[in-house]
């Protein structure tokens, strides 16, 4: 079971406006490219949340690109010493966005974005963040598990534990009041277009900051 633990950050707020947002789906959903399309279209836009993990790095990961990847014993630590909004643990590996990763990405004037998992979303309601709340959802379970099948990187073990999170990711993106947008990631391109829709008034208003 996904059990997640959330630092007490009441009278300490974490990001000013402009308003973060997140970003969460199943693996699987088109997340991950979606947002290389927007980093890559607004570079000075948004900063990149980017999460700690214990799991070992996948082909072509990077640390500090992708996940920072430490060991065990430092992310307890981490945990331990208050260091992480949020964290979590799936399939024996543990995940969490850091209080200092958001900040970094707050000195710079941007947009936060935090890519996180269902757990995590109703952490995050919790504390006075108050992100714009986005899911990518795929055309259907079929698609979904093709799709993760192709990517050929995990066990039938490791893969048949992601597709039931995966079901369970996609009724949570049904719950009323969680989500301020659900997309349907079924043509990239037109996906893309929509999310870049939705954020179109803080990229609108973060492009006036820096001017």
């Amino acid at each position: 079971m996904l059990v997640r633990h959330i630092s007490n950050l009441i009278g300490r707020p974490v990001m000013a406006k402009p308003r973060p947002v997140v970003v969460s789906g199943p693996s699987g959903a088109g997340k991950s490219t979606l947002l290389k399309l927007l980093l890559e279209e607004y570079d000075q836009v948004f900063g990149f949340s980017v999460s700690h993990t214990t799991r070992n790095p996948r082909p072509g990961e990077e640390n500090g690109r992708d996940y920072y990847f430490v060991s065990r014993e430092e992310m307890l630590h981490g945990i331990d010493a208050g260091e992480f909004i949020e964290n979590a643990e799936f399939s024996g590996n543990i995940y969490g966005t850091s209080k200092k990763a958001v900040q970094e990405v707050q000195a710079r004037n941007q947009i936060c974005i935090l890519d996180i998992d269902m757990q995590g979303v109703r952490n995050i309601k919790k504390t006075d963040l108050c992100p714009i709340y986005i899911s990518i959802q795929p055309p259907s379970f079929e698609i979904l598990e093709q799709r993760l099948r192709q990517r050929k990187t995990e066990t039938e073990e490791s893969l048949q534990k992601r597709l039931a999170a995966a079901k369970l990711d996609m009724e949570f993106s049904k719950e009323p009041g969680i989500f301020d947008e659900v997309l349907i990631n079924d043509v990239l391109e037109d996906t893309y277009i929509r999310l870049r829709s939705v954020l179109s008034e803080e990229i609108q208003r973060v492009r006036a900051l820096q001017n």
